[in-house]
């Protein structure tokens, strides 16, 4: 099988924007999409962004076992299709899946030779802002959401790098070195 890069951290740390980056530096790798319960924001497309389900939809595929990992975040469902993950490394592309915690605890399980990188914010002060200038959740979502990244931010020992998002091209670069260092040479 490809390799698969896992990337998680909390909600508002970046790992969309350094994902994107990381894409643009190293053209081979693809982004598996993940399913989600929750609605688009913005200009956010089906099968693009995300694969939008509903929770009937998504409890389904559960039921079948179509999930490589799935977890409950913020009110929401996520998760990586087997499918997905089968589709964009049948032909051997590496593959970054940009997951929760949960996910990626479960990935460990079920791809043990997975690559695991967790991002880490500079502070929580600095995540905070991050969540609030987004602008896509309410108040309330933004304490559920610093509230479970204090809790996941405990679990960073247990991923095999660890990434501090402060400087973005700082955070781009050591996650380009990652990803050079742990691709097959050819």
């Amino acid at each position: 099988m490809a390799r698969v890069f896992v990337i998680t951290g909390p909600s508002g740390v970046g790992k969309g924007t350094l994902i994107r980056n990381l894409l643009s530096r190293v053209p081979t790798l693809e982004l598996s999409v993940s399913a989600t319960t929750r609605k688009p924001r913005g200009d956010e497309q089906d099968g693009v962004h995300y694969h939008f389900l509903t929770d009937e939809e998504f409890a389904s595929k559960v039921a079948e076992g179509a999930f490589v990992e799935h977890a409950d975040y913020s009110g929401r469902r996520y998760g990586t299709l087997r499918s997905e993950l089968e589709r964009r490394t049948a032909d051997g592309a590496p593959v970054v899946l940009e997951i929760e915690v949960q996910g990626a605890r479960q990935v460990r399980e079920t791809l043990p030779d997975a690559v695991q990188v967790f991002i880490v914010p500079p502070s929580a002060e600095a995540l905070r802002e991050r969540l609030v200038g987004r602008g896509t959740d309410s108040p309330e979502d933004v304490e559920r959401r610093l509230l479970v990244a204090e809790e996941e931010l405990t679990a960073r020992d247990e991923f095999q790098y660890q990434v501090v998002n402060d400087r973005l091209e700082d955070a781009v670069a050591e996650l380009e070195q990652i990803v050079s260092r742990e691709l097959p040479q050819r």
